[in-house]
């Protein structure tokens, strides 16, 4: 890591003016205070950095302290104890919370594994489901993940081969899921499976509360990313008996649950990008600042000037597409392409921050264990995840094109 604590303050690398709502400022603050007190120590005290993941234990620790605070589901409705945020407010507290530098950033609201993930669901769960699976997952108490993409299912969803065939009062599910976010320590799956009749051309996708713990689950963790961590596995389900009570609403409307709110999640993961990407620039501009060379910091070179100025450039950029974004969806405007334009922009313009930022630090830049090498990896794998650029280009696209 660097020799500056990496869980510094939200500090603005710009002037500007704080486009949330007072509510949000509010919190903003307090998570500024978690992030880079309790859990700054609690990554010390168990040499948690970007590169090693915490146990489930110690992030259950994380999420129950999280919500005791309020903080672990602020992103849902007030009727489950929620904030009802705008999705303006949402972006900007992200943003936030990931440009902390913490590596318990994905973790402090429950992105990977927590209330995000179940919110949109509760107007679809029965009373039973929201008993069994939502509420406790809202309270901190268990953990779910989203369960879509298999081997041969990425891009095009509608074709993964996973099955669920109805037995009795069961379905009976058969197959494999693959780089699922936050499996390794969920305790639930939100699961998507094909229930159209065998032989049957058209899809017909039903999703499913599964229980990871069930017999014939197997959840298969056992490699990193590209970024270091573990926060990925596979799902194998081996004739697996789920109760017709957990199915998500109507049998073949799953493929829809699961896109429903596919454009305001396209724009969620912006702030995190523009997070990461601002701590990529701040490192960049502190070491040019410190390094020396030819008996001068190497920050009065005009070629270093430069690439500074052009992350800036890109970062603020990024984040006004992203401002402007989130305003609209809160305008109820149908904002498909914008969400796209938004998560192709931000993505491709962070990882040009890291790479130049990689650029400035020079040899210090590839050795494994500096932030912005790690930065640099996590970040180009923002271009590839939750809908690689090129699909954001065919939504942009074919937006543009209709009549």
């Amino acid at each position: 890591m660097n020799a500056k604590d990496p869980m510094q303050a939200h500090i603005p690398l710009l002037p500007m003016p704080f486009e949330g709502s007072p509510r949000a400022a509010e919190l903003i603050a307090k998570l500024q205070d978690f992030l880079q007190g309790e859990l700054a120590d609690l990554a010390r005290q168990h040499g948690i950095d970007h590169e090693h993941s915490a146990s489930k234990d110690l992030l259950r620790q994380v999420w129950q302290r999280s919500h005791a605070l309020g903080f672990y589901g602020m992103t849902l409705p007030k009727a489950m104890g929620g904030e009802e945020l705008s999705v303006l407010d949402q972006v900007l507290i992200k943003e936030a919370i990931y440009s902390s530098g913490s590596p318990f950033a994905p973790h402090v609201l429950g992105e990977l594994s927590g209330p995000p993930r179940i919110g949109s669901l509760a107007r679809k769960a029965t009373p039973l489901q929201m008993e069994q699976f939502i509420l406790p997952v809202a309270r901190a108490e268990k953990s779910i993940c989203f369960a879509l993409t298999e081997a041969q299912a990425g891009s095009d969803a509608g074709a993964l081969e996973t099955r669920a065939v109805l037995d009795g009062d069961h379905y009976v599910l058969t197959g494999q899921k693959r780089f699922i976010s936050g499996s390794p320590f969920a305790d639930f799956a939100v699961l998507m499976a094909s229930t159209a009749p065998e032989g049957r051309a058209e899809r017909e996708i039903s999703a499913f509360f599964v229980d990871l713990a069930a017999p014939g689950v197997d959840v298969v963790s056992g490699y990193k990313t590209m970024a270091g961590q573990s926060h990925t596995g596979d799902i194998h389900l081996n004739a697996v008996r789920v109760p017709v009570t957990q199915l998500i609403g109507e049998p073949g409307r799953g493929l829809g649950l699961a896109l429903g709110r596919i454009t305001v999640n396209r724009l969620l993961h912006c702030p995190a990008m523009l997070g990461l990407a601002q701590c990529a620039l701040r490192d960049a501009r502190d070491y040019a600042l410190g390094r020396q060379q030819f008996g001068r910091s190497i920050a009065q070179f005009q070629s270093i000037q430069h690439m500074l100025a052009d992350m800036a450039t890109d970062w603020t950029a990024a984040r006004a597409l992203m401002v402007q974004t989130a305003r609209a969806l809160d305008a109820g405007i149908d904002a498909r392409a914008q969400a796209s334009m938004s998560k192709l922009f931000c993505s491709e313009k962070a990882f040009a921050i890291a790479d130049r930022a990689v650029q400035i630090h020079g040899g210090e830049g590839i050795v494994q264990g500096r932030r912005v090498e790690f930065l640099f990896r996590m970040l180009r794998m923002y271009r590839v995840l939750t809908g690689t650029s090129e699909i954001q280009r065919n939504t942009i696209a074919k937006e543009l094109l209709q009549p």
